[in-house]
């Protein structure tokens, strides 16, 4: 992962980042784009039938889905739709039937 430093600007092509299978949930893989002030960017992307364990967040978590479709809590997020979690919050019901891709902003594992 780049670590971005203070002042600093990063520009790349997300096209050249490999995928990288997730230790988090089995059928998960990232793109790993940077960190900076403890926050980090990747691409997610979930395999058909992918399910998240459930989890707490320490700070906030932002999603933007790009492509198929997110389930959280319920809610169908499609290509568009944005989710943010705020501190303390837990997720119980995080899949995906069909597989997406998505853009995350959180803290590092």
């Amino acid at each position: 992962m780049r670590q971005l430093d203070h002042a600093k600007l990063l520009t790349l092509s997300c096209n050249d980042l490999p995928w990288k299978p997730s230790a988090f949930a089995a059928g998960l893989s990232v793109k790993d784009v940077a960190v900076t002030d403890g926050l980090e960017m990747q691409l997610v992307r979930f395999e058909p039938g992918t399910y998240l364990p459930r989890h707490a967040h320490e700070r906030a978590e932002f999603i933007y889905v790009l492509e198929g479709e997110l389930i959280i809590a319920g809610q169908r997020l499609r290509p568009g739709w944005a989710s943010v979690a705020s501190p303390g919050s837990v997720h119980d019901d995080v899949h995906s039937d069909t597989g997406c891709i998505f853009v995350l902003v959180d803290r590092p594992l």
